[in-house]
C-alpha cells in the first residue's frame, strides 16, 4: 500500500463508521481484481463480501479487471445486501480515486437498488 493512499484512507474512516443497518462497502482494488466487503464497524464484522474471483464472474466471459467486472461486482454486491434486508451503504472508496474501476463498481451498486 502505498504511504499517500494509506493516509487518504485514513481520513476517510474518520468520518465514517459503519452499522448494522448501514454498513461500510470497502473497495479494495489490485492489479488484476477488485473486492467489494461490508463491513459493521461496531461489531468489526464482514457482513458479507465478494470479488472478481467469485463464481458469479468467474463464469461470465469478462476479463477480470475491467470496468464491467467492476460493474458486474457492484450488481452483485447489492444483490447480497438486498438478501440481507440493507439497503443503503456508506461507500469507502478505500483511498482510491472515484474514477475508473471504483467508480463502475459503485455505479453498478446503485443500479442494484443500494443507496449511498
Amino acid at each position: 500500500m502505498s504511504l499517500a493512499r494509506f493516509y487518504r484512507h485514513k481520513r476517510i474512516l474518520r468520518k465514517m463508521r459503519g452499522t448494522p443497518q448501514r454498513p461500510r462497502l470497502v473497495v479494495f482494488r489490485s492489479n488484476k481484481h477488485i473486492y467489494a466487503q461490508l463491513v459493521d464497524d461496531k461489531s468489526g464484522k464482514v457482513i458479507t463480501g465478494s470479488s472478481t474471483l467469485s463464481a458469479g464472474i468467474k463464469d461470465k466471459e469478462i476479463k477480470k479487471n475491467t470496468k464491467e467486472a467492476a460493474q458486474e461486482l457492484g450488481k452483485m454486491i447489492a444483490q447480497a445486501a438486498k438478501d440481507r434486508k440493507i439497503n443503503s451503504v456508506c461507500f469507502d472508496r478505500g483511498g482510491y480515486r472515484f474514477h475508473g474501476r471504483v467508480k463502475s463498481l459503485a455505479e453498478g451498486a446503485r443500479q442494484g437498488g443500494l443507496k449511498f
